[in-house]
């Protein structure tokens, strides 16, 4: 057992573990500084874009009555807009609940409509401005642009890194070639001054 804590000693005290932690804890704040570089860069590229990179989807046909949405009778297909939650919500009250008057119960026609909206949201995912049924096929293009910036973006700074690292590493060696040619010539010299007093 002590032979057990001593090498996990040895391993936890070895440099490259050391190293390896501390590169860990800064590739994690790094990756929030990537993050927010992203969404600043992708907020200034996407700002005609209604609903912003989210809002970049494509809904693709439905091919079963799973996919065509709740009811698309009333609108709720397999995508709308933000914009008419509200009156798709009425809509659908109106349709669970036929004989209720909003005139003559507001306070049940409210709750009514808000829990058509509830049960509205539960089914439907919001992208930018626009809702999709959840069991619609989506295309996220926001996502994968997202994905794509996020990585170029990475690429670019650790090649940067490496870069810069390899220079340190040259300059590091080309000093360290002439402290061992001036070292040379040194030796060479002290040799030469032997020699030649040897002679005389």
């Amino acid at each position: 057992m002590k032979k057990f804590f001593g090498e996990f000693k040895a391993f936890i005290a070895r440099g490259n573990v050391l190293d390896m932690s501390v590169g860990v804890v800064i590739g994690g704040a790094f990756s929030a500084i990537v993050t927010a570089l992203v969404n600043i860069l992708l907020s200034v590229c996407t700002w005609a874009v209604p609903g912003g990179l989210k809002g970049l989807v494509t809904v693709l046909p439905a091919v079963n009555d799973a996919q065509r949405g709740m009811n698309d009778a009333i609108g709720l297909g397999q995508s709308f807009a933000a914009s008419e939650l509200q009156q798709l919500g009425e809509k659908l009250a109106a349709a669970n609940y036929p004989t209720l008057d909003k005139a003559a119960e507001p306070a049940a026609w409210t709750t009514a409509v808000e829990g058509a909206k509830s049960a509205i949201l539960g089914k439907y995912t919001l992208h930018g401005t626009l809702y999709t049924y959840n069991m619609s096929a989506v295309i996220d293009w926001g996502t994968f642009i997202n994905a794509i910036i996020t990585f170029i973006i990475v690429a670019f700074v650790l090649f940067l890194i490496v870069k810069a690292f390899n220079k340190l590493k040259e300059a590091q060696e080309k000093a360290k070639a002439k402290v061992e040619a001036k070292l040379a010539k040194k030796t060479e010299e002290v040799a030469e001054g032997e020699t030649e007093e040897k002679a005389e």
